[in-house]
């Protein structure tokens, strides 16, 4: 064997388990979940079952057709939160990011740092039980202390209900996309910044034509985390109020779990679910990737 075979046998051989794990762990479910969506499995051995009998397209149908428009409902809120994670996320992370790594902030940078960055590493499920407890609900502390000054309040959640859901979202996840910045920031070499200050360029030019341009390819990798964390959307709100009132919470991970594990279990449904939310996120992602080129953005 010559050396070139034998190089492209050890990679083969390196490659091997990883290629492994790959197809039983990612390629088969997505492969088996696609088709399950396909036929009329409801429940029961899933392999040996005569029953179970290929229907096409009739769950995607119905999911796009139900009279409840609970797909819908529930699509929508995703892109609410898909919203408030590419457009305040990570504005605000590039903010705090910059005033930190321009200092700014003379003093206590890195508090600020920690306590910003803190609610990340706190479990969602924690912070969701947290926030029901202190502030959603007829008998959270909240509303005790609204009653204390009106004690005819009551408690209400029927209107725009996913406000307090994305304002928590919001302040959960700033403190990530704040520390990917300012890494960054600190990569860029001070020399550059020091010698536009001293041709008399301001803080604003600074961050214009230094700093922006750095960043970019940053950028476009935090909105594609962004976008794909946002579609995955699922223990914070079934924490906080479990998609009500009457579903107007719902995101499309927590309809897909409510449909294969409550109530009448529709396994074809829940599949169909996570398919159409596997392709919604790879277009988004995609769209991402062509305005980063436009822009010029390049991933790092």
């Amino acid at each position: 064997m010559t050396i070139k075979g034998e190089k492209r046998l050890s990679y083969m051989v390196l490659a091997l388990p990883a290629v492994i794990i790959y197809l039983a762990v990612v390629a088969f479910p997505t492969i088996f979940s696609v088709l399950l969506s396909l036929t009329n499995y409801n429940g029961g051995p899933i392999f040996g079952n005569s029953d179970i009998q290929f229907v096409g397209f009739k769950s995607y149908i119905w999911m796009f057709t139900e009279p409840t428009g609970n797909f819908y409902t529930s699509l929508l809120n995703n892109m609410y939160i898909v919203g408030v994670s590419v457009f305040g996320q990570i504005p605000l992370g590039f903010a705090m990011a910059y005033i930190l790594s321009r200092k700014l902030i003379k003093t206590g940078t890195r508090f600020f740092q920690s306590m910003i960055f803190l609610p990340y590493v706190i479990s969602p499920i924690i912070i969701g039980v947290l926030f029901k407890a202190f502030i959603m609900g007829p008998h959270s502390v909240y509303m005790e202390i609204v009653r204390t000054f009106n004690p005819d309040a009551v408690f209400t959640l029927n209107t725009r209900p996913m406000i307090p859901v994305l304002l928590v979202i919001l302040w959960m996840f700033t403190g990530f996309y704040m520390i990917i910045f300012l890494a960054n920031m600190q990569r860029i070499d001070p020399a550059i910044i020091e010698a536009a200050r001293i041709d008399g360029a301001k803080e604003g030019r600074i961050l214009y034509h230094i700093i922006l341009p750095a960043m970019t390819g940053v950028i476009i990798t935090c909105a594609i985390l962004a976008i794909s964390g946002s579609l995955r959307t699922f223990d914070l709100i079934y924490a906080m109020t479990s998609g009500g009132p009457a579903g107007q919470t719902r995101v499309l991970s927590l309809y897909m779990y409510q449909s294969a594990f409550q109530g009448s279990a529709n396994y074809p449904l829940a599949n169909a679910i996570s398919t159409v939310m596997v392709l919604i996120s790879v277009i988004l992602i995609v769209v991402t990737r062509r305005v980063g080129r436009i822009f010029g953005g390049k991933e790092e």
